[in-house]
């Protein structure tokens, strides 16, 4: 954990944000290795400062100490990421003034490395479920933190990340919810790639509080492999969505898992082509611009939005392996 720490100190390097290369070509050249030579991801982390309450220990240093490990894994790839934060999380029953403050810190190691912050919402909740007034309030109640340690590094508060990627179960709501971001400036956050990452998080989170190394070991390894096929899954649909692969934006979490095993990831997303871009770049990519009026009960990725806007049958994403989902189900919900 000390050389953790101690690697962390190499963060601000990822200011230094790799070019991305456009993607307006109807299709991407290729390499003698036929790997896309213009691939580009933008890499987003969710739920920040960290995993829920009862998943391993989110005790503050130990919310510091995992914080420290992944921000070291991401500078060591120079990913220009950024950090969905919901606020709520910073007030823990029982830690006081103290707390709050301890736990703003570990956000502020993020702000520190370099790296933008975003709103998820103040409690993870859900646009679905919640009156459009209410979840309007917990998008504002969200804000005030965020806003000043992006100020403290002369950034504003520019972006926002629907909780499980719902935007509603009706249009009209949905685009009321948009104008109200709009009008506070903010821009929405995609995801084109989508996976079920956090299942392997609290399989791994409680691997490592029975003690269970090798298992452990297990579950990260399926996790590389998921991940494979999931982003070979995004390139054949964006292919056949769009014409061509675009810039894609990447949904991780804030979780030992990734602490972890990042790095891996990385190297796996490095050897498929990808280069690492800010989500402002990614953004400008004329895909992001298609017409999407999805709406519905699951929070899927943008382009099963613009999939099922084309009047499509959804395409079934990879699944995680069943003795992963076997194990997920059976843990007890905290």
């Amino acid at each position: 954990m000390r050389r953790s720490i101690a690697l962390w100190m190499l963060v601000p390097m990822l200011s230094l944000a790799l070019p991305i290369p456009r993607c307006d070509a109807a299709e991407v050249a290729v390499d003698t290795a036929g790997i896309p030579r213009a691939r580009s991801v933008a890499v987003t982390i969710d739920d920040l400062p960290g995993p829920p309450a009862g998943v391993v220990s989110n005790e503050p240093a130990a919310l510091a100490a995992m914080t420290a490990k992944l921000l070291a894994a991401l500078a060591q790839h120079r990913v220009p990421a950024i950090g969905f934060v919901n606020e709520g999380k910073l007030v823990v029953e029982g830690e006081g003034a103290a707390g709050v403050a301890a736990r703003t810190a570990v956000l502020r190691q993020w702000s520190d490395a370099g790296l933008e912050l975003g709103n998820h919402t103040y409690s993870h909740r859900s646009l679905n479920r919640l009156p459009l007034q209410e979840f309007e309030a917990d998008v504002v109640a969200g804000e005030p933190v965020t806003r000043v340690l992006l100020a403290e590094k002369g950034r504003s508060l520019r972006y926002f990340r629907h909780p499980f990627l719902q935007v509603g179960l009706e249009l009209p709501k949905r685009r009321a919810f948009e104008k109200f971001l709009a009008e506070r400036g903010y821009t929405v956050a995609p995801v084109t790639i989508d996976n079920d990452e956090y299942v392997f998080a609290f399989v791994y989170a409680e691997a490592l509080r029975r003690g269970q190394k090798a298992q452990a070991e297990r579950v990260a390894a399926a996790y590389l492999d998921y991940m494979e096929q999931v982003f070979a899954f995004v390139e054949e649909l964006s292919r056949r969505v769009t014409g061509r692969e675009i810039a894609q934006v990447l949904l991780l979490h804030a979780n030992a898992l990734n602490a972890d095993h990042f790095g891996a990831l990385a190297d796996r997303m490095e050897k498929r082509g990808y280069r690492y871009a800010t989500l402002e770049e990614t953004l400008r990519d004329p895909a992001y611009a298609l017409p999407d009026d999805y709406v519905g009960a699951w929070g899927i990725s943008w382009l099963h939005h613009w999939e099922t806007t084309a009047g499509k049958p959804r395409s079934p994403s990879p699944d995680p392996p069943v003795w992963i989902q076997q194990a997920y189900d059976a843990l007890p919900r905290r």
